[in-house]
């Protein structure tokens, strides 16, 4: 097969970069791109060195202009890409009411608005390279959570930011489908997996910054995550092959954690019995009491 073109936002770490290990020991142009240019530049000399076409760029995925200058150069280098992963992403929690202005829009900006840009701008270049290319293949990933197919507490403005991308990517799929065969899309819904998530603070930049200290809710929200994260039994890697695999099938939904789905089915369950949100924490009760003890003041 011949080399393939990959576009991987947020690449320098986590899923992004095992994206760019797979798309290397296949042989495919790599184009990464990365808010934090330090750990970009080690990750693209990484993958240089295994042999294959690297572009590297210090890309902010809120900022629609340096996106589209992202999809202005890889078509210079290397032409329309084949596969999209609109991939880059941050997190943060608490009490819905609690995030700030500043929260809402960085979060936003980078999940939502930066899969939006993404599709903006290389959507176009894919359709024209189909148009001339009957061969072409190409594909749009998009990357959403779990959260997005669900609306877990304390952490509000993150589970908007996902279901937007979840429905944003569902649209798209079905867009495309009005105007060719040769280009999809398809979403990924990680759990919880080991990813430089729930540290995405550093890469907050000033202007998004919170003027007051985190609120209690906000501190609980933080240290669950990272619990949450750090115990996650699948890989980056273990599910970078996996989407791989399933991509090359034409799945559209890609999971980490498919047994989890049994939450989606009681979300979607209860909208269609029009009855009220499950509790969460109706499985295991004492996580929920000890989340409402803290949050109270019962527990500090």
């Amino acid at each position: 097969m011949a080399a393939r073109t990959l576009v991987i936002t947020g690449a320098a770490s986590g899923f992004g970069l095992e994206f760019a290990r797979l798309a290397a020991q296949r042989g495919d142009n790599v184009v990464m791109a990365d808010v934090e240019a330090a750990a970009l530049d080690r990750a693209a000399a990484e993958i240089a060195a295994s042999g294959v076409a690297v572009l590297a760029q210090c890309v902010d995925v809120s900022r629609a202009d340096q996106v589209a200058a992202l999809a202005a150069a890889t078509e210079a280098r290397f032409g329309a890409p084949h596969w999209v992963f609109n991939n880059a992403g941050v997190g943060a929690g608490g009490l819905l009411w609690e995030h700030t202005i500043e929260d809402w829009s960085w979060l936003l900006g980078v999940n939502l608005m930066g899969v939006v840009h993404g599709v903006r701008a290389f959507t176009p270049l894919m359709l024209a390279r189909a148009a001339a290319e009957p061969d072409y293949r190409g594909c749009i990933i998009n990357t959403a959570s779990m959260a997005g197919l669900l609306s877990a507490p304390l952490m509000g403005a993150y589970n908007v930011s996902k279901h937007g991308v979840v429905t944003l990517t569902e649209t798209l799929y079905q867009d495309l489908k009005l105007v060719t065969s040769q280009i999809s899309a398809a979403v990924l819904c990680p759990y919880f997996v080991p990813t430089g998530i729930s540290h995405s603070e550093r890469n907050r930049p000033g202007q998004f910054a919170n003027a007051t200290p985190r609120t209690l809710s906000q501190q609980v929200a933080q240290m669950q995550s990272e619990k949450a994260v750090a115990s996650g039994k699948v890989s980056a890697a273990t599910l970078a092959a996996r989407v791989f695999a399933e991509l090359e099938e034409g799945r559209f939904y890609l999971f980490s954690h498919p047994h989890a789905l049994g939450n989606v089915a009681t979300r979607m369950q209860d909208i269609i019995e029009q009855r009220n949100p499950t509790d969460p924490f109706a499985e295991r009760p004492e996580i929920g009491a000890a989340l409402r003890a803290r949050l109270s003041g019962g527990d500090r």
